[in-house]
């Protein structure tokens, strides 16, 4: 085999390489679970949902506004309060006391395959952190590229 033919055939072998490595690390990548990707929606809704709990331990009303869809439904046991400026009037009274009287942490995640809306749970705690009752809510990731709550509503725990 001439010089020239040898170095060609080399080149081509190395540009094969290259191109075989780079899609096993594309391969990889692809394979990764979603998960572990902090930047996930999973993971998006999964730290606001801690922010918006964090809010009511925190005392931060504001906090808690920011997370709230201008067009919410949130459900009490008389009726669904309509709009973020309803929400923030009825939740305001749990904001007023030095200690929060309930908490909450998200405990399943899901999100549709399009990334723009998503489900939360989770238990619901008293003071003394006795499970008193579960949430589920419904967030929208907003044209803001941020996620708030867009349906939220409690219930006791079954007996």
């Amino acid at each position: 085999m001439s010089f020239g033919i040898e170095r060609a055939l080399r080149a081509r072998i190395v540009a094969a390489m290259k191109s075989a490595s780079i899609a096993v690390a594309l391969s990889l990548v692809a394979l990764a679970p979603a998960a572990s990707n902090p930047a996930s929606p999973s993971a998006q809704v999964r730290a606001a949902e801690a922010a918006f709990a964090a809010a009511m331990e925190q005392r931060d009303l504001p906090a808690f506004e920011s997370l709230v869809s201008a067009e919410a439904v949130f459900f009490t046991k008389e009726k669904a309060l309509r709009g973020k400026a309803a929400v923030v009037a009825q939740w305001k009274q749990f904001f007023e006391a030095p200690a929060a009287p309930f908490s909450w942490a998200p405990e399943t995640i899901e999100v549709l395959d399009s990334g723009r809306l998503a489900l939360s749970s989770g238990p619901v705690y008293d003071r003394s952190r006795k499970l008193i009752g579960r949430f589920t809510s419904i967030w929208r990731l907003e044209d803001d590229g941020k996620w708030r709550v867009v349906f939220d509503k409690g219930c006791p725990v079954c007996p």
